[in-house]
C-alpha cells in the first residue's frame, strides 16, 4: 500500500536515514542502559509472524517493544491460517488491520514483498532466504560503537554466500565500505540475488587468508543455514578449510573485531579461541539486535523524533 514505509531490504533506507537511527540506537541503549523509561509506542501493537525458528530475533523483538510501551503477539504459521494455505495477501490485509507494526520472519524474500504490498503498517524483515537486514543493522552499529565510522573500512566475509552476506553486500554500497568474499568453490556470491547493482564495494577472494588480509572486522555464519540440512555433510566437507581462526585473524588488522551473527558451532565455522576470545564482540552483537530494532520500530511508526 501507497505511503507506508516498510523494511524488506536493506536499501530500503538511505545512507542519512541509517546514520539517524544509529544515533537514535544510541540514545536508546543509553535509556535501557540507565533504567529510564521510555515508552513512545504505548498501546502500539507489533505482530511477529514466523516460519523459520527463532531465538534472538522474537527474544529482541518482543522485549523491543514491550520496552518501548507496547505489546507484542506472536503467531507461527503452524499454528494460524496461514500455515493451511490462507493466501499471505489475504492474512496481510487482516493482521494489518488489527496491529500498528508486523515483523516477518519466512523463506522467500517474496513471501513477505506480497505481505508488505497488502498491508496498511509497516512490515520489517526478521530474516528471509535472500537478507537478513535487522542483523547487519546490529552488526554495523556495534562496529561503530568499539571501533567509530565503518565508511572506508573493510569487512571480511568468510564462509557461505548466504541471506547475511548477501545484506553485508548491499550496505556496502549505502555506507561505502568494503567487502572481501571467500567462499568455497560454487557458493560464490550471486550479484543478482544479493540484490547488487554494482561491485565497486565488494571482491571475492578464492583463498580466505587473502579475504582477511587488511580487513576491521572480520565475519562469518554457520556453513549450514536453515533448509540446507540435507547438504550438512557435504558442506562440512567443501568448508573445512574456511574456518575463521587464530592466524586469519592475524592475517586481518591488529585491532579487527569478530562477530558472528549466532548461534555458532565452535570447531566449524569459527574456532573457540575466535569467538571466545579478546577480538570477539559476538555478545554485544547479539544484545544490539534489541536496541537497532527499537529504533527502526520507532522510526517505522513516529518517524523523526528529536533527542
Amino acid at each position: 500500500m501507497t505511503g507506508v514505509k516498510h523494511f524488506l531490504q536493506f536499501k530500503d533506507l538511505s545512507r542519512e536515514e541509517f546514520d539517524y537511527l544509529f544515533e537514535r540506537t544510541r540514545w536508546i541503549k543509553a535509556q535501557f542502559k540507565a533504567y529510564r523509561q521510555y515508552w513512545p509506542l504505548i498501546d502500539r501493537t507489533l505482530v511477529m509472524i514466523f516460519e523459520k525458528a527463532s531465538t534472538r530475533t522474537r527474544l529482541s523483538f518482543e522485549a523491543g517493544m514491550h520496552q518501548l510501551g507496547g505489546s507484542a503477539i506472536y503467531l507461527n504459521t503452524r499454528d494460524s491460517q496461514l500455515g493451511r494455505g490462507e493466501p499471505v495477501e489475504d492474512a496481510a490485509q487482516v493482521i494489518s488491520r488489527m496491529s500498528d507494526i508486523v515483523m516477518i520472519r519466512t523463506f522467500e524474500q517474496e513471501i513477505i514483498e506480497r505481505f508488505a504490498a497488502n498491508s496498511r503498517v509497516p512490515v520489517i524483515n526478521g530474516l528471509t532466504n535472500e537478507y537478513h537486514p535487522c542483523q547487519i543493522m546490529a552488526d554495523i552499529f556495534t562496529f561503530i560503537e568499539h571501533r567509530g565510522p565503518i565508511q572506508g573500512k573493510t569487512v571480511a566475509w568468510i564462509g557461505d554466500s548466504n541471506n547475511v552476506c548477501n545484506t553485508w553486500l548491499q550496505a556496502a554500497e549505502i555506507l561505502d565500505f568494503n567487502v572481501h568474499v571467500s567462499t568455497p568453490p560454487g557458493y560464490e556470491v550471486e550479484p543478482e540475488r544479493a540484490g547488487l547493482y554494482g561491485t565497486d564495494h565488494f571482491e571475492q577472494f578464492a583463498d580466505p587468508m587473502d579475504a582477511a588480509k587488511g580487513a576491521d572486522l572480520v565475519t562469518t555464519d554457520v556453513w549450514t543455514s536453515m533448509g540446507f540440512e540435507a547438504e550438512n555433510e557435504e558442506r562440512l566437507r567443501d568448508f573445512a578449510d574456511w574456518q575463521v581462526d587464530a592466524d586469519m585473524m592475524r592475517a586481518a588488522n591488529r585491532d579487527a573485531v569478530f562477530m558472528h551473527c549466532l548461534p555458532a558451532h565452535r570447531g566449524e565455522e569459527v574456532a573457540a579461541e575466535v569467538i571466545d576470545g579478546a577480538q570477539s564482540v559476538v555478545w554485544d552483537e547479539a544484545e544490539n539486535r534489541l536496541h537497532v530494532q527499537k529504533a527502526l520500530m520507532e522510526y517505522l511508526l513516529l518517524g523523526r523524533v528529536n533527542p
